[in-house]
């Protein structure tokens, strides 16, 4: 039977049991939406008004489903917005299809409308190839279904990450007999595990037995392989603390009293000194990066080589490229977690009682220093209070997203996850843009669940058509609008290493030189959603009941005051710029 280039396409994610396509239209991807057109029914075309809205969209739902959805954009500037989202997922490790439209094959060369590459011809590729596992294009739709194919199973399989498609307009018009290749023949959803070998396994039950401070440190390939469960009770078996990496930070419930909290710049005060204390380290799935460590500088979060590390990771490149591993594993944590858990049962290794009081001690010393906090009275609102107030409202199970400014500091630090997977963040890329959307993908995947992002005032002011895409489509989600005036973790930085009087171009100031302050809650009204001011802390907690139960997208714009620092437990350098010292805990008492 003879099909279009779209056609095959739309058939094959339809086998794939995608059940979303997003994106802009354009003239490059015109072939497309009218092969969407006929299998409505079975493919929902989500329509958006910003490309990497989008994006962020198809990250956010692979982030709470662990399925691909894919993207379509149009040739030129429509598909060229979208390489922030990619970014974003394939620095963490999240997955989606981007279907980029291109110009006719018979145009190559001619630079034709939006045509990308004065030098080569139709060149979008080399536009996203850093940013994406794999960049396909394809000449003739006989080309499509090796590279559908292809294309989920290279997403799935090892490392998570994004695969890009690029399909000129006459592909995706013309016909062709080829036939499709069954996903479920291929077994394209098939995510293979790999584990330690015998000796492998044999060499850390070694030297845990041999240890007296281990620390397990939990990264977001617990996340991805779905071991939160394996890793909490194999934690809680051998009373192992266990501290996260900033992106894996909702791999363990925060509640549970082994839990350190996350490690690095933004960490808190038990994880680092934990840390850097441990005799050794099992590191499950962190790719240890500048801000989860204190930039690699001993002493701060970690001491190694004279702390022993076993780092086990599914991406070989992660071994050995930041700290020397002692027992390096090319695995799955879920795998490696289960071996562990099988070689050490006949064992009755328990961390010792000394040590976890000490433990429970860095955790207090802590506690007191931060909690009080929580309940500032007044306004603008302290973020403690914000995040404090946010927590007793979101349920258990609720999904939050961070997107990116002082506020996600501030949600690394106090945000206290209680099931897996449901705190979301752009940690390598550090997208703005991507809790707005990155919302909306959660809701598709998981709409029995509330929904929460919280976006700071730049960040809001980038992408808010992402509001008018939820009441298009019913998306009953909440931003909280972070309003503190400006871009205000790049103005601290300013002052802390220029100088207090050398701020620019952070701060919103109108011509004048006053305050410039945007009103979202009015301008997610003008969008068609709910909008809610909130300026004293006695409004928030009913505010936030009220929008996260509404069935409504619903927008809180919140005072959030800009003079308060966050509690820094370790430190981040920005060579050749000296790096500011921890203000608590150090050194140690």
């Amino acid at each position: 039977m003879a099909r279009s280039g779209a056609e095959l396409i739309s058939e094959y994610l339809i086998q794939e049991q995608v059940p979303y396509v997003v994106g802009l239209c354009g003239h490059g991807d015109l072939g497309l939406l009218d092969g969407l057109f006929d299998r409505q029914d079975e493919l929902q075309t989500i329509s958006t008004q910003h490309e990497s809205i989008a994006g962020f969209i198809a990250d956010g739902y692979y982030r709470v489903a662990h399925q691909p959805i894919a993207t379509f954009t149009s040739c030129g500037p429509g598909s060229a917005n979208l390489p922030v989202a990619l970014g974003s997922a394939f620095m963490d490790d999240s997955a989606f299809l981007a279907i980029t439209g291109n110009v006719p094959t018979s145009q190559f060369n001619r630079t034709p409308f939006q045509e990308t590459g004065r030098y080569h011809q139709a060149d979008f590729p080399s536009v996203v190839r850093p940013y994406v596992k794999r960049s396909y294009q394809a000449t003739r739709p006989e080309q499509l279904p090796l590279m559908l194919r292809q294309s989920f199973s290279l997403m799935r399989r090892g490392r998570p990450g994004p695969v890009h498609l690029d399909v000129p307009l006459d592909v995706f018009a013309e016909k062709t007999e080829e036939p499709l290749q069954s996903p479920a023949e291929w077994n394209t959803g098939a995510v293979p595990q790999p584990g330690a070998s015998p000796e492998e396994i044999e060499r850390i039950r070694e030297l845990i037995l041999e240890s007296r401070r281990v620390v397990i440190v939990s990264g977001s390939g617990v996340e991805s392989s779905e071991s939160e469960a394996a890793l909490l009770a194999f934690a809680r078996a051998h009373r192992i603390p266990v501290a996260t990496s900033p992106l894996g930070k909702s791999t363990f419930p925060a509640e549970d009293e082994l839990a350190l909290g996350a490690t690095g710049r933004n960490g808190t005060y038990a994880a680092n000194r934990a840390a850097r204390g441990a005799d050794l380290v099992l590191a499950f799935g962190t790719r240890f990066d500048d801000r989860s460590t204190s930039s690699w500088l001993e002493g701060y979060t970690y001491r190694f080589p004279e702390t022993r590390l076993v780092h086990v990771h599914i991406d070989p490149q992660e071994l050995g490229r930041n700290f020397p591993p002692t027992v390096p594993v090319i695995g799955s944590p879920a795998t490696v977690l289960r071996q562990l858990a099988e070689a050490m049962r006949e064992t009755d290794y328990r961390s010792e009682d000394a040590y976890l009081d000490e433990v429970a001690a860095w955790k207090r010393k802590w506690f007191e220093h931060v909690a009080p906090n929580r309940g500032a009275e007044g306004g603008p609102l302290r973020p403690e209070r914000l995040v404090a107030d946010l927590r007793a409202v979101l349920p258990d199970d609720g999904i939050l997203f961070s997107d990116v400014g002082i506020h996600h500091n501030w949600l690394v630090q106090e945000w206290e996850p209680r099931e897996p997977r449901t705190f979301h963040q752009s940690w390598g890329f550090a997208s703005m843009g991507f809790g707005l959307g990155g919302v909306i993908g959660s809701y598709l995947a998981a709409p029995e669940r509330k929904h929460v992002a919280v976006v700071g005032d730049g960040g809001f002011l980038m992408l808010p058509s992402a509001v008018a895409t939820a009441v298009q489509y019913d998306v009953p989600a909440t931003w909280i609008v972070w309003n503190n005036g400006g871009f205000q973790s790049i103005r601290d930085q300013q002052r802390l290493y220029f100088g207090a009087d050398r701020e620019l171009a952070t701060t919103f100031l109108g011509a004048d030189g006053a305050p410039y302050e945007a009103d979202h809650a009015a301008l997610a009204r003008s969008l068609g959603a709910e909008g809610i001011t909130v300026t004293h802390s006695s409004d928030l907690s009913s505010a936030l009941e009220t929008a996260i139960a509404s069935e409504r997208p619903t927008v809180v714009d919140v005072s959030v005051t800009d003079a308060v620092g966050l509690p820094a437990a370790a430190t981040w350098a920005l060579p050749p710029l000296d790096h500011p010292r921890p203000g608590f805990g150090w050194p140690d008492a």
